[in-house]
Protein backbone atom coordinates (compact mmCIF):
# COMPACT_ATOMS: atom_id res chain seq x y z
CA UNK A 1 0.00 0.00 0.00
CA UNK A 2 1.07 3.37 -0.60
CA UNK A 3 2.01 6.28 1.67
CA UNK A 4 -0.84 8.86 1.34
CA UNK A 5 1.29 12.58 1.49
CA UNK A 6 -0.97 15.29 1.53
CA UNK A 7 -0.03 18.93 1.21
CA UNK A 8 -2.82 21.42 1.75
CA UNK A 9 -3.25 24.64 3.09
CA UNK A 10 -6.71 26.86 2.78
CA UNK A 11 -4.63 30.12 1.62
CA UNK A 12 -2.90 30.84 -1.74
CA UNK A 13 0.51 31.70 -2.02
CA UNK A 14 1.97 29.76 0.82
CA UNK A 15 4.42 27.23 -1.29
CA UNK A 16 2.31 24.04 -1.48
CA UNK A 17 2.90 23.39 -4.92
CA UNK A 18 7.22 24.33 -4.70
CA UNK A 19 6.62 21.99 -1.70
CA UNK A 20 4.85 18.88 -3.62
CA UNK A 21 7.15 19.49 -7.19
CA UNK A 22 10.57 19.32 -4.87
CA UNK A 23 9.26 16.34 -2.05
CA UNK A 24 8.05 14.10 -5.36
CA UNK A 25 11.15 14.63 -7.26
CA UNK A 26 13.46 13.57 -4.25
CA UNK A 27 11.29 10.73 -3.50
CA UNK A 28 11.54 9.48 -7.00
CA UNK A 29 15.19 10.51 -7.09
CA UNK A 30 15.71 8.31 -3.96
CA UNK A 31 14.48 5.64 -6.09
CA UNK A 32 10.80 5.09 -4.81
CA UNK A 33 8.12 5.15 -7.02
CA UNK A 34 6.03 8.13 -6.26
CA UNK A 35 2.74 8.83 -8.18
CA UNK A 36 1.17 12.89 -8.03
CA UNK A 37 -2.34 14.05 -8.11
CA UNK A 38 -3.31 18.26 -8.79
CA UNK A 39 -6.66 18.65 -6.55
CA UNK A 40 -6.85 22.41 -7.66
CA UNK A 41 -8.69 21.70 -10.94
CA UNK A 42 -8.53 25.36 -11.93
CA UNK A 43 -4.85 26.04 -11.99
CA UNK A 44 -2.81 23.27 -11.67
CA UNK A 45 0.30 24.68 -10.54
CA UNK A 46 1.51 21.41 -9.30
CA UNK A 47 0.37 19.55 -12.58
CA UNK A 48 1.66 22.32 -14.61
CA UNK A 49 4.42 21.80 -12.84
CA UNK A 50 4.99 18.07 -14.01
CA UNK A 51 3.73 18.81 -17.36
CA UNK A 52 6.75 21.13 -18.23
CA UNK A 53 9.29 18.68 -16.68
CA UNK A 54 7.53 15.66 -19.19
CA UNK A 55 8.47 18.81 -22.22
CA UNK A 56 11.84 19.86 -20.81
CA UNK A 57 12.96 16.18 -20.56
CA UNK A 58 11.65 14.75 -24.00
CA UNK A 59 13.50 18.17 -25.48
CA UNK A 60 16.54 17.68 -23.72
CA UNK A 61 16.75 13.65 -23.83
CA UNK A 62 17.76 13.47 -19.99
CA UNK A 63 16.54 11.22 -18.27
CA UNK A 64 15.78 12.91 -14.65
CA UNK A 65 14.07 10.63 -12.00
CA UNK A 66 10.14 11.82 -12.01
CA UNK A 67 7.16 11.50 -10.43
CA UNK A 68 4.26 10.58 -12.28
CA UNK A 69 1.91 13.19 -13.07
CA UNK A 70 -1.65 12.16 -13.38
CA UNK A 71 -5.49 13.60 -13.98
CA UNK A 72 -8.39 12.71 -12.14
CA UNK A 73 -10.95 10.20 -13.84
CA UNK A 74 -13.68 11.53 -15.56
CA UNK A 75 -16.91 9.87 -13.62
CA UNK A 76 -20.29 9.89 -15.54
CA UNK A 77 -22.81 10.14 -13.28
CA UNK A 78 -24.74 6.90 -14.48
CA UNK A 79 -21.86 5.40 -12.39
CA UNK A 80 -22.39 6.96 -9.09
CA UNK A 81 -24.86 5.61 -6.17
CA UNK A 82 -26.86 7.85 -4.69
CA UNK A 83 -26.23 10.54 -2.62
CA UNK A 84 -22.32 9.85 -4.07
CA UNK A 85 -20.05 12.71 -4.17
CA UNK A 86 -18.82 12.96 -7.93
CA UNK A 87 -15.67 14.18 -6.69
CA UNK A 88 -15.10 11.75 -3.90
CA UNK A 89 -15.53 9.02 -6.35
CA UNK A 90 -12.75 10.64 -8.61
CA UNK A 91 -10.27 10.53 -5.99
CA UNK A 92 -11.11 7.42 -4.33
CA UNK A 93 -10.61 5.79 -8.49
CA UNK A 94 -7.03 7.92 -8.91
CA UNK A 95 -5.78 6.69 -5.76
CA UNK A 96 -7.04 2.72 -6.19
CA UNK A 97 -5.58 2.76 -9.38
CA UNK A 98 -2.02 4.55 -8.06
CA UNK A 99 -1.86 2.73 -5.03
CA UNK A 100 -0.96 -0.50 -5.55
CA UNK A 101 2.06 0.53 -7.90
CA UNK A 102 3.31 3.73 -5.67
CA UNK A 103 5.28 3.52 -3.00
CA UNK A 104 4.28 7.11 -2.20
CA UNK A 105 1.15 9.18 -3.76
CA UNK A 106 1.60 13.13 -3.52
CA UNK A 107 -1.73 14.77 -3.51
CA UNK A 108 -1.22 18.49 -3.87
CA UNK A 109 -4.67 20.43 -2.53
CA UNK A 110 -5.77 24.43 -3.65
CA UNK A 111 -5.54 27.08 -1.55
CA UNK A 112 -9.08 27.30 -1.15
CA UNK A 113 -11.57 24.69 0.83
CA UNK A 114 -13.15 22.27 -1.58
CA UNK A 115 -14.56 18.98 -0.85
CA UNK A 116 -11.97 17.20 -3.11
CA UNK A 117 -9.70 18.92 -0.36
CA UNK A 118 -11.63 17.76 2.58
CA UNK A 119 -11.66 14.10 1.47
CA UNK A 120 -8.11 14.08 0.71
CA UNK A 121 -6.98 15.11 3.90
CA UNK A 122 -8.46 12.20 5.43
CA UNK A 123 -6.49 9.95 3.14
CA UNK A 124 -3.07 11.57 4.29
CA UNK A 125 -1.08 9.13 6.32
CA UNK A 126 1.71 12.44 6.26
CA UNK A 127 -0.23 15.74 6.17
CA UNK A 128 2.02 18.95 5.28
CA UNK A 129 1.52 22.20 5.54
CA UNK A 130 3.32 24.78 3.95
CA UNK A 131 3.34 28.40 6.36
CA UNK A 132 4.09 31.94 5.56
CA UNK A 133 6.19 33.12 8.47
CA UNK A 134 3.89 35.73 9.02
CA UNK A 135 0.47 36.15 11.52
CA UNK A 136 -1.63 36.68 8.80
CA UNK A 137 -1.40 33.02 7.67
CA UNK A 138 -0.99 31.72 10.82
CA UNK A 139 -4.89 33.19 11.23
CA UNK A 140 -5.72 30.21 9.38
CA UNK A 141 -4.92 27.84 12.09
CA UNK A 142 -5.19 29.01 15.07
CA UNK A 143 -6.83 32.53 16.43
CA UNK A 144 -4.56 34.73 19.03
CA UNK A 145 -4.81 38.40 20.94
CA UNK A 146 -3.34 41.08 19.92
CA UNK A 147 0.36 40.72 21.25
CA UNK A 148 0.69 37.58 19.84
CA UNK A 149 0.91 35.31 22.77
CA UNK A 150 -1.96 34.08 23.34
CA UNK A 151 -4.31 31.79 20.98
CA UNK A 152 -7.48 32.07 21.62
CA UNK A 153 -8.73 29.35 19.74
CA UNK A 154 -8.55 26.66 16.58
CA UNK A 155 -9.53 28.52 13.02
CA UNK A 156 -11.11 26.72 10.20
CA UNK A 157 -8.42 24.64 8.57
CA UNK A 158 -7.41 23.39 12.16
CA UNK A 159 -10.93 22.42 12.19
CA UNK A 160 -11.09 20.78 9.20
CA UNK A 161 -8.12 18.59 10.03
CA UNK A 162 -9.63 17.70 13.63
CA UNK A 163 -12.23 16.54 11.55
CA UNK A 164 -10.26 14.49 9.09
CA UNK A 165 -8.43 13.15 11.91
CA UNK A 166 -11.59 11.80 13.44
CA UNK A 167 -13.14 10.16 10.36
CA UNK A 168 -9.73 8.09 10.13
CA UNK A 169 -10.08 7.10 13.44
CA UNK A 170 -13.30 5.63 13.20
CA UNK A 171 -12.56 4.15 10.53
CA UNK A 172 -9.91 2.34 12.74
CA UNK A 173 -6.46 4.31 10.43
CA UNK A 174 -3.60 5.30 11.85
CA UNK A 175 -3.40 8.59 12.93
CA UNK A 176 -2.29 11.55 10.41
CA UNK A 177 0.96 12.72 11.31
CA UNK A 178 0.22 16.27 10.96
CA UNK A 179 3.83 18.72 9.43
CA UNK A 180 3.37 22.49 9.66
CA UNK A 181 6.31 23.88 7.68
CA UNK A 182 7.65 27.07 7.95
CA UNK A 183 8.62 28.64 4.86
CA UNK A 184 10.27 32.10 4.12
CA UNK A 185 11.37 32.54 7.52
CA UNK A 186 14.50 34.87 6.37
CA UNK A 187 17.66 34.77 7.85
CA UNK A 188 17.66 37.57 10.58
CA UNK A 189 16.32 37.20 13.77
CA UNK A 190 13.80 39.48 13.95
CA UNK A 191 10.97 40.29 16.24
CA UNK A 192 8.26 38.36 14.34
CA UNK A 193 9.90 35.38 13.52
CA UNK A 194 10.33 34.34 17.44
CA UNK A 195 7.06 35.42 18.08
CA UNK A 196 5.66 33.42 15.53
CA UNK A 197 8.03 30.44 16.79
CA UNK A 198 6.98 30.79 20.46
CA UNK A 199 3.21 30.90 18.54
CA UNK A 200 3.58 27.61 16.45
CA UNK A 201 5.40 25.89 19.07
CA UNK A 202 2.57 26.38 21.53
CA UNK A 203 -0.42 25.46 19.15
CA UNK A 204 1.81 22.78 18.29
CA UNK A 205 1.27 21.14 21.47
CA UNK A 206 -1.83 22.00 21.54
CA UNK A 207 -3.49 20.11 18.66
CA UNK A 208 -0.92 17.72 17.28
CA UNK A 209 1.48 18.82 14.65
CA UNK A 210 4.86 18.91 14.13
CA UNK A 211 7.09 22.06 13.12
CA UNK A 212 9.61 21.48 10.39
CA UNK A 213 12.21 24.34 8.50
CA UNK A 214 10.88 25.22 5.09
CA UNK A 215 11.82 27.23 1.99
CA UNK A 216 13.35 30.80 2.49
CA UNK A 217 12.44 33.13 -0.86
CA UNK A 218 14.31 32.64 -3.65
CA UNK A 219 14.88 33.46 -7.23
CA UNK A 220 15.46 29.91 -8.31
CA UNK A 221 12.48 28.76 -7.84
CA UNK A 222 10.60 30.95 -9.92
CA UNK A 223 13.39 30.38 -12.27
CA UNK A 224 13.37 26.17 -12.26
CA UNK A 225 9.24 26.72 -12.71
CA UNK A 226 8.90 27.00 -16.91
CA UNK A 227 11.12 24.05 -17.11
CA UNK A 228 9.78 21.43 -14.36
CA UNK A 229 12.74 21.52 -12.51
CA UNK A 230 14.05 21.14 -8.80
CA UNK A 231 17.16 21.74 -6.81
CA UNK A 232 18.41 18.41 -7.57
CA UNK A 233 18.05 18.71 -11.18
CA UNK A 234 20.76 21.20 -11.38
CA UNK A 235 23.65 19.39 -11.81
CA UNK A 236 22.12 16.94 -14.42
CA UNK A 237 21.12 19.62 -16.86
CA UNK A 238 24.93 20.88 -16.33
CA UNK A 239 25.35 23.28 -13.60
CA UNK A 240 28.52 22.88 -12.31
CA UNK A 241 29.09 25.70 -9.68
CA UNK A 242 26.35 26.18 -7.59
CA UNK A 243 25.80 29.89 -5.86
CA UNK A 244 25.78 30.15 -2.35
CA UNK A 245 21.78 30.41 -2.42
CA UNK A 246 21.25 27.30 -4.18
CA UNK A 247 23.50 25.41 -1.95
CA UNK A 248 21.30 26.56 0.89
CA UNK A 249 17.84 25.76 -0.94
CA UNK A 250 19.54 22.54 -1.41
CA UNK A 251 20.44 21.60 2.14
CA UNK A 252 17.17 23.24 2.96
CA UNK A 253 15.32 20.35 1.12
CA UNK A 254 17.43 17.64 2.35
CA UNK A 255 16.62 19.26 5.73
CA UNK A 256 12.63 19.12 5.26
CA UNK A 257 12.77 15.71 3.74
CA UNK A 258 14.25 14.50 6.80
CA UNK A 259 12.23 16.02 9.21
CA UNK A 260 9.10 14.30 7.28
CA UNK A 261 10.27 11.11 8.48
CA UNK A 262 9.01 9.25 6.00
CA UNK A 263 8.55 5.05 5.71
CA UNK A 264 11.44 3.32 4.17
CA UNK A 265 13.06 7.02 3.09
CA UNK A 266 16.90 7.79 4.05
CA UNK A 267 18.05 11.09 2.67
CA UNK A 268 20.72 10.16 0.02
CA UNK A 269 21.53 13.36 -1.67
Amino acid sequence: MAHIIVVGNEKGGAGKSTVSMHVASALARMGHKVSALDLDLRQKTFGRYSENRAKFIEKSGLDLPSPRYHDLPEVDQDQLKPGENVYDRRLSAAVAELETDSDFIIIDCPGSHTRLSQVAHSLADTLITPLNDSFIDFDLLAHIDSDGKKILGPSVYSEMVWNARQLRAQAGLKAIDWIVVRNRMGAQQMVNKKKMGEAIDNLAKRIGFRVAPGFNERVIFRELFPRGLTLLDLKDIGVKGLNISNIAARQELRDLIKALKLPGVEVTF
